[in-house]
């Protein structure tokens, strides 16, 4: 089993639709930030690699499964974990919990590419090696 990142986030108003329940593709900005968590704690900025690499993350494809809504005011939990990390690209597992109850689970692929380009490229050396020790 993957070793899993955990990162909290509220629900605000913003985050709900009409009836006051988490809008669908909000689930998606709470995994990309999540992510973005993940790579800080690993002590990767995604500025400096731009800076210095010119290298950014894309997300080339994502797939979620909805079990049960999150609503306003709840505290989720956003569980990440590596399922494959490639020499371009990292497959994630990703899962939005209340509590005990999982709500949202989703598989997401992020590549790595030039900016200039927008081609693929290897994930940086540094970036790729703080991962693997994850």
């Amino acid at each position: 089993m993957p070793s899993a990142f955990d990162w909290t986030v509220r629900v605000y108003y913003e985050d709900t639709d009409a009836g006051g329940i988490v809008f669908y593709a909000n689930y998606l900005k709470f995994f990309e930030r999540a992510r973005t968590e993940w790579l800080r704690a690993l002590g990767v900025g995604q500025q400096e690699l731009l800076d210095a690499e010119g290298a950014v993350f894309v997300v080339r494809s994502a797939s979620l499964d909805y079990h049960a809504p999150a609503r306003l005011d709840d505290v989720l939990t956003i569980r990440t974990m590596v399922d494959k990390l490639g020499s371009a690209s990292v497959r994630f597992t990703q899962q939005a919990w209340k509590d005990e109850l999982l709500l949202t689970s989703a598989s997401v692929k992020v590549g790595c590419v030039d900016l200039a380009t927008m081609r693929p490229r290897s994930l940086p050396a540094t970036a790729a090696d703080k991962m693997r020790a994850a």
